[in-house]
């Protein structure tokens, strides 16, 4: 078979290769609105924001389900769009989105990487001291040398293209398990994915020093479970959802106390 950028994602992918927050009030307390008004030790330390970062062809917009779920248990979120979603750029221009978002949020971070957002974010986590820990949902965690591509053994495409268009069946591939009128709205919401991320290798990877976690959705038609678990074996941690692609809409709630289990523990 010739391969090219299309016949991985019809191939690969198609066969399983995509705060309600407690307010403080000015005198330094949490406000609950059972309890009222609860005093926040002087020395205690605030948990960690969770970074989420978008894979190919979706944007920061599909984490808001999962932002809501999180925002009820008082964990902060932040999102980043990639420019490599509907432009031209690569991982380095995605990396440098990334290692931007990091720059901005004070305090301990988490960062949350789904599917193609893991290499960008293997790159933007390297010497930044406030990330605490990565996580890879269903996510490329790639090493040095190594491209997406490359990880399917499939060669550098003979004539490039600018763009890898949107899959012909997202639906099966992202969202089966989400609910058919909320995934045809994100559906909609898809836009072509830089070519150049298929091919980029990765240049520096992060999770060689930085305490990670692998989340496997053990029904994922994009990224099937099985490619999942020959990356998460470079994981100090691994854990399993019974979901698809994007958990992040078929289960947010599910996700959402998995994240914030993870985010509440030791990294030393």
């Amino acid at each position: 078979m010739t391969w090219s950028r299309h016949n991985l994602v019809g191939h690969h992918v198609g066969r399983g290769v995509q705060r309600g927050l407690s307010s403080r009030c000015a005198r330094g307390c949490l406000v609950d609105d059972h309890e009222g008004e609860v005093p926040v030790a002087p020395n205690a330390v605030a948990g960690p924001t969770l970074l989420l970062v978008h894979g190919a062809w979706h944007g920061g917009w599909c984490w808001s389900k999962l932002q809501e779920a999180l925002g009820s248990r008082d964990i902060p979120t932040r999102t980043v769009d990639l420019p490599s979603a509907g432009g031209r750029r690569g991982i380095a221009e995605d990396t440098r989105a990334v290692r931007h978002a990091l720059s901005s949020i004070d305090g301990p971070v988490v960062v949350v990487a789904h599917s193609y957002g893991g290499i960008p974010v293997s790159q933007a986590i390297a010497e930044m001291p406030s990330v605490s820990r990565v996580v890879y949902l269903a996510a490329f965690q790639l090493d040095v040398g190594e491209s997406l591509m490359g990880f399917y053994g499939a060669p550098a495409p003979t004539e490039p293209q600018e763009f890898e268009p949107v899959p012909d069946n997202p639906r099966d591939l992202f969202y089966a398990d989400v609910h058919s009128a909320e995934a045809a709205e994100a559906t909609a919401r898809l836009v072509p994915q830089s070519a150049k991320t298929f091919t980029d290798a990765v240049t520096v990877a992060g999770w060689h020093t930085i305490p990670s976690t692998y989340i496997i959705c053990e029904q994922d038609q994009a990224l099937p479970a099985q490619l999942q678990k020959k990356l998460a074996v470079r994981a100090d941690d691994v854990r399993h959802l019974a979901s698809g692609h994007s958990p992040f809409l078929s289960m947010p709630q599910d996700l959402a106390g998995m994240l914030s289990q993870i985010a509440q523990e030791p990294t030393s």
